[in-house]
C-alpha cells in the first residue's frame, strides 16, 4: 500500500512540475560550459607584451579610465598572466577592458555569447520575467525544484526492483537490448538514468534551493553550526573625512600579491570617499573554486594589514554558503565537477521525457478502458430495454 501511494504521489508531482523541470534541465545542460565559452570570448583582450615592455601602475591605468566620457570605475580586476587585460567595471552595467602595457581601451567585442548566456540563465531561473513578476516566476521555479527533489528521493525508493537478483538489477542500471518498443525502452531508460545520476542530482538541486528559499539559505548556516548573518549595514561615511597621504593602489597591490605566491587575480571594488580601509580578494583559482578565494582587508593609510582572512579561517557558515554557490554548478571542483553537473542536467531531463511519455501512456489507457467501460454500460442498457 506505501509503495503503490508513494508511487501516485510521485506520478502527480512529475507530471505537474515536469516541464518546468525540463526547462530548467535543458537550460542547466546549456550553462554547463559558460565560463569557458566566456574566456573564449574574451580572447581578443588578450595579447603578450613586446619585449622589454612594462606593466603600468594600476594607478596610471585607473587614470586612463576615468577620462572615459560616462564610465566610472567602481571595481578592478588585475591578473598574474602576463597577456591578460586590466580590467575596470562600472557596477555590473559596463566593463573596460585595457592593455595593461600601453593603456589603450580595447574596443569592445560583440557581446552575442554573453547576452545568450545572459538570457539563458534568465530563463533557468525566472522564466526571462523581468520587473515585479521575477519573484513569481522564482517561486514557480523553486517550487518545481523543491518537487524534483521529492521525485529523486521517491524515485530512489521506487527504483528498488521487488526481488532483487542479478537479472533484474542488471536491467536497472544499464540499457536493455531487450526493450523493443517504446513504452519498455521508457522505463529502461527512466531508470537507468536515475541510477548512474542520482548522486550528482542530490548536489545539483538541493544547491538550488538556497537560492530560492531564505529558510534554506539559513539551514546551510544552521547545518554547519554557525549563525545565518543579518543584512549588513553599509558603513557610514564622511566624504569630508577623506583620509590623506593614501598609499596608492599599485603599493597596495604589490601588498596583496605578497600573500599568495599563486595567486591568479585580484579584484577589489574601489574605496568610496572616507573609507579608512580597502577590501581585496585573491583567487588563486579560475573564479569558480571557493577553496581559493581569500580576503585581505588593509590601511588605506600606513598600507598595514587590517585583517586577513584566507578561505580555510573562514566561518563555517560562510564557507558552507560559498560552496553551495559553486557546487550547483559543478565549478567548484573544476572541468570534471562541471562536466559531471552537465551530465546529470542532462540526465534529468531524460528524466522528465521518459517520465512524462510513461505517465501520457498510463493516462491514454486508462482513457482506452473508461471509453470502453462506458460502451459496454450503454450497450448493456440496449439490451435491457
Amino acid at each position: 500500500m506505501f509503495r503503490k501511494t508513494l508511487f501516485w504521489m510521485h506520478l502527480t508531482a512529475g507530471s505537474v512540475a515536469g516541464l518546468v523541470i525540463l526547462m530548467m534541465s535543458v537550460t542547466g545542460v546549456i550553462l554547463t560550459y559558460e565560463r569557458q565559452m566566456q574566456a573564449w570570448e574574451d580572447s581578443p583582450y588578450y595579447a603578450d607584451p613586446e619585449p622589454g615592455q612594462q606593466r603600468l601602475t594600476v594607478d596610471e591605468l585607473l587614470n586612463t579610465a576615468k577620462q572615459l566620457d560616462g564610465f566610472t570605475a567602481t571595481s578592478l580586476i588585475v591578473s598574474s598572466r602576463a597577456d591578460a587585460p586590466f580590467v575596470a567595471s562600472m557596477g555590473r552595467s559596463q566593463t573596460l577592458h585595457m592593455n595593461p602595457y600601453t593603456a589603450e581601451i580595447y574596443q569592445p567585442h560583440s557581446d552575442a555569447l554573453s547576452g545568450f548566456f545572459s538570457d539563458v540563465r534568465s530563463l533557468h531561473r525566472w522564466f526571462l520575467v523581468s520587473g515585479d513578476g521575477r519573484a513569481t516566476a522564482r517561486d514557480i521555479t523553486g517550487a518545481a525544484n523543491l518537487l524534483f527533489l521529492f521525485l529523486l528521493l521517491s524515485g530512489t525508493y521506487l527504483w528498488l526492483p521487488k526481488v532483487f537478483n542479478w537479472a533484474t538489477l542488471k536491467t536497472r542500471i544499464w540499457f536493455n537490448p531487450q526493450a523493443n518498443n517504446s513504452q519498455a525502452r521508457d522505463f529502461n531508460w527512466h531508470h537507468v538514468f536515475a541510477f548512474w545520476a542520482a548522486i550528482p542530482l542530490l548536489v545539483v538541486i538541493p544547491t538550488a534551493t538556497v537560492f530560492n528559499y531564505g529558510w534554506a539559505n539559513d539551514l546551510v548556516y544552521t547545518l554547519a553550526g554557525d549563525t545565518p548573518p543579518e543584512r549588513a549595514r553599509p558603513e557610514a561615511l564622511d566624504p569630508l573625512n577623506e583620509p590623506t597621504r593614501t598609499q596608492s593602489l599599485e603599493t597596495l597591490l604589490a601588498t596583496a600579491t605578497t600573500y599568495k605566491e599563486d595567486w591568479q587575480t585580484i579584484s577589489f571594488a574601489l574605496p568610496e570617499p572616507g573609507a579608512q580601509t580597502i577590501s581585496l580578494t585573491i583567487d588563486e583559482g579560475d573564479g569558480g573554486q571557493p577553496q581559493l578565494r581569500h580576503s585581505l582587508t588593509l590601511d588605506r593609510v600606513s598600507g598595514a594589514e587590517i585583517s586577513w582572512v584566507p578561505f580555510t579561517d573562514q566561518a563555517p557558515g560562510v564557507q558552507a554558503r560559498r560552496w553551495v554557490r559553486f557546487l550547483h554548478t559543478g565549478e567548484a571542483l573544476g572541468l570534471p565537477g562541471q562536466t559531471i553537473a552537465g551530465i546529470a542536467s542532462a540526465a534529468g531531463a531524460m528524466l522528465v521525457w521518459t517520465g512524462l511519455a510513461l505517465a501520457l501512456r498510463r493516462f491514454s489507457r486508462w482513457r482506452v478502458r473508461n471509453r470502453k467501460s462506458a460502451n459496454q454500460a450503454s450497450n448493456a442498457k440496449e439490451l435491457a430495454t
